[in-house]
Parts: structure tokens; sequence; C-alpha cells
């Protein structure tokens, strides 16, 4: 036996005793393995129907709505967080900064959207 730091190397210990179910084994391991298969037939996704967007809706304002959106969310963060203090505001501020970045993203991806006529 080999003796690392005055502890005896071991067997695996296995966690798993023969009454474990074999549908639980199953499910488990395609949850990790297979996950389309297990999370496809537990969690069928419907989207809810408030809240959806005209698929015919173009590109262009789309990003225009997303932009819009985004720069109110900064400005909303940026008065919310003059109203804090220490560490808490700086949270905020992050908060912030990443929207904004967002924002930025959104900006330029409208820059590169072709103009329809």
């Amino acid at each position: 036996m080999v003796v690392m730091r005055g502890a005896p190397l071991r067997a695996p210990v296995s966690y798993c005793s023969r009454s474990t179910n074999p549908r639980m084994a199953a499910r488990a391991i395609n949850f990790y393995l297979n996950p389309k298969t297990l999370r496809g037939s537990m969690y069928p996704q419907k989207p809810n129907r408030i809240f959806l967007i005209d698929p015919s809706v173009d590109d262009e304002t789309l990003l225009v709505e997303a932009c819009e959106s985004l720069a109110s969310v900064t400005v909303t963060l940026g008065d919310f967080a003059g109203l804090l203090e220490g560490p808490n505001r700086k949270t905020l501020l992050g908060i912030a900064q990443v929207v904004m970045l967002g924002e930025l993203a959104v900006n330029q991806a409208l820059d590169n959207v072709e103009p329809k006529e």
C-alpha cells in the first residue's frame, strides 16, 4: 500500500447502491450525455403568446427598439445609482456599464444593417 502524507490510498467509493432505481440512473446519465432527449421531453418550450414579436418586423426596426430599450435601462440604472452609496452603488454602476456595452453592440449592428428603401 502506498502512503502519501500519512493517508493511505483507498479504492474509489461507489455511491450507487443496488437499490438505485435504473430509470433514475438512466435519467441522470442522459441529463449530462444526451441533454436534448431528456430536456425536450421534460420541459417542452411553448412561447408565451403575450410577448411575441411579429416575425415580419425587419431587422432595422428590431435593432432600433433594442437600442432604445437599452438606453432607457442605462439611464434608469444611472439615476438609481445616484441614490445609493458604497458597494451597492458600485455594483449598480457595473451593471449599467454592461448594459451600455450591449447598447454599443446593438448600435454597431444597427450601423451595419442595410437600410431598406
